[in-house]
C-alpha cells in the first residue's frame, strides 16, 4: 500500500552543486575573462554537470520533500549528500567514485512527530575509457553499505552489491542518457531492488537549462501490483557563480 500512495503524492528536489575541475580552473593568472568568456564557461560547465562521467570534483546536495506521510500527513525528507570522485587509472580509463549519504527526516506512524538519522549509503563505483566517442559509457559495481541510524527506520542495516551501467550523449544543445543498477542484500533481511534514472537535458542561453530526471526504482520482493515506482518529473536549473566559486542549481518537482 505504500508505493500506491507515494504515487499520488508531490515529490519537491533542490540541488546544488558545487565543482571544480582542472579543465576549467587553469587560467592564467595574468589574464582577465571578458563577460563573454564567463558567459561561454558556465554554459560549458552546464553542460559538464549534466555528465555523470565528467571527470572533475563536485558536491551536490539534493534535498528530496514528500508530503503527506502516514497517518499525520507529516512530510519526509530526505537530504542526500553526493560527493563525486574521479581517479585517472592511466591515460585510457577513468574510475568515476559516487557516494550517496542520506539524511533522513521520517515521520512516525503513530506518533505526531518525526526523526532524523543517516540512511544506509550508496557507493558506486564506474570504470569509464577516457577516449571521446558519440556515446560516454561506464560501467562497475554498486555497493549497499550498511550505515543506518536505526534498523527498519532508516535502512535495512544490511550489506548489498550489484552491477551499475550508466549511458549519455550529447547532441548539440540536448543531453541525454540513464544511470541503472540493481542490488542485492544478504544475511537476515533479503532484498532485491532495481533503480533506473534517465536524465534528458536542453540547454538554453546564458547557462540556463531545462532538465528532467525522475528516478524509477522497482522492490522484486514485494507484492505483485506494489514492485514499481514511476514518477514523472521536470524543472529548470543554471549555473552561476559566487565570486569565482560556479554553483549549479536546479529545482525539478516530480509526480
Amino acid at each position: 500500500m505504500k508505493n500506491q500512495k507515494l504515487l499520488s503524492i508531490n515529490l519537491t528536489a533542490l540541488t546544488i552543486l558545487f565543482f571544480t575541475t582542472s579543465g576549467f580552473a587553469q587560467e592564467s593568472s595574468d589574464h582577465e575573462k571578458t563577460q563573454e568568456e564567463w558567459e561561454a564557461e558556465e554554459a560549458a560547465l552546464a553542460k559538464a554537470t549534466q555528465n555523470p562521467l565528467a571527470a572533475m570534483y563536485s558536491l551536490p546536495l539534493q534535498n528530496n520533500t514528500t508530503y503527506g506521510i502516514g497517518e499525520f500527513n507529516r512530510p519526509q525528507n530526505i537530504l542526500n549528500i553526493q560527493p563525486v570522485i574521479p581517479v585517472g587509472l592511466g591515460s585510457k580509463v577513468n574510475l568515476i567514485n559516487r557516494i550517496i549519504i542520506p539524511v533522513i527526516t521520517q515521520p512516525s506512524s503513530t506518533e505526531d512527530k518525526s526523526t532524523t538519522g543517516v540512511g544506509d549509503i550508496i557507493y558506486t563505483a564506474w570504470l569509464s575509457p577516457t577516449k571521446a566517442s558519440k556515446i560516454t559509457w561506464g560501467v562497475g559495481p554498486v555497493f549497499h553499505i550498511p550505515t543506518d541510524s536505526e534498523a527498519n527506520e532508516f535502512g535495512s542495516r544490511e550489506f548489498g552489491i550489484g552491477p551499475s551501467v550508466v549511458a549519455l550523449t550529447t547532441i548539440n544543445q540536448w543531453v541525454a542518457g540513464f544511470v541503472m543498477h540493481n542490488v542485492w542484500t544478504f544475511r537476515d533481511i533479503e532484498e532485491n531492488k532495481f533503480l533506473f534514472q534517465y536524465f534528458v537535458n536542453y540547454n538554453l542561453p546564458d547557462a540556463w537549462y531545462l532538465v528532467s530526471g525522475p528516478i524509477i526504482t522497482a522492490n522484486w520482493n514485494a507484492e505483485k501490483g506494489q514492485q514499481w515506482l514511476v514518477p514523472f518529473g521536470a524543472g529548470a536549473g543554471k549555473v552561476f557563480r559566487i565570486g569565482k566559486l560556479p554553483i549549479n542549481m536546479n529545482a525539478p518537482v516530480s509526480l
